[in-house]
């Protein structure tokens, strides 16, 4: 394979959560259940589904973009309270939630992550990270065997800004030394990953993993990141 020389590519920036690793049961309605039981709140597991997206408007309410561990408890919080719960402890249970987000043993690596950075890697490409979690990203790389494949890794939480803020694509694209146009960030956030990059001159690949149809992106969307090397390159 080879470049496509209409559009070159020097690197590829990913998004992590959703995008790279899924929550296993502790974030689930499951988990959000068992946290609760301990803390004394009483909540109704079949009302998850509903009450994340309820929570999502949270995540896009912030327009300074400042990291703040705070803006994640209360969408815990409020994914919290609409499964019903109540009472004096939903701050104290929001926060152990998060605190315990950044442990990597509590996800899964999507299997498409491997063989599609391992093909990415081995044509030349660089690849980063650029997440808004406050995970050590090293720790990610190594808990999830993905040393050697990522050339660098900017987290929120560390630069101080989150997604879509133009300045933590913009370290990101520093610590590569890479242009924005020969740069493509792939993520499962429109507003957060694929407006943000565009907006930095970046390119922007949506990654759509459920049956649900596809946002009006005005970028390519993909289910699976194996759809990503032949977007990116052509037979040669």
């Amino acid at each position: 394979m080879i470049r496509d020389p209409a559009q070159v590519t020097s690197a590829v920036f990913f998004d992590v959560d959703f995008t790279l690793i899924y929550p296993g049961p502790t974030f689930e309605a499951v988990g959000y259940q068992r946290f609760c039981t301990a803390h004394g709140i009483e909540i109704d597991p079949t009302r998850y589904g509903a009450a994340v997206r309820h929570a999502s408007a949270l995540l896009d309410r912030e327009p300074a973009h400042v990291y703040d561990d705070a803006i994640f408890v209360r969408f815990i919080r409020r994914v919290i309270e609409a499964m019903g719960g109540t009472g004096d402890r939903l701050n104290a249970c929001a926060s152990e939630m998060w605190a315990e987000w950044a442990a990597c043993h509590h996800f899964r690596l999507y299997e498409d992550v491997q063989p599609a950075l391992s093909t990415l890697s081995n044509a030349g490409l660089k690849i980063g990270l650029i997440s808004n979690s406050h995970r050590c990203l090293a720790s990610f790389q190594q808990h999830f065997e993905l040393d050697g494949l990522i050339d660098g890794a900017v987290s929120s939480s560390a630069h101080g800004y989150l997604k879509p803020h133009a300045s933590i694509f913009e370290a990101a694209l520093k610590l590569l030394d890479v242009p924005p146009a020969e740069s493509v960030m792939v993520g499962d956030s429109l507003a957060h990953d694929v407006r943000g990059a565009l907006a930095v001159g970046m390119r922007g690949v949506l990654v759509n993993r459920s049956t649900d149809p596809a946002p009006d992106a005005g970028v390519p969307v993909i289910r699976s990141l194996m759809e990503l090397p032949p977007l990116l390159f052509r037979a040669a």
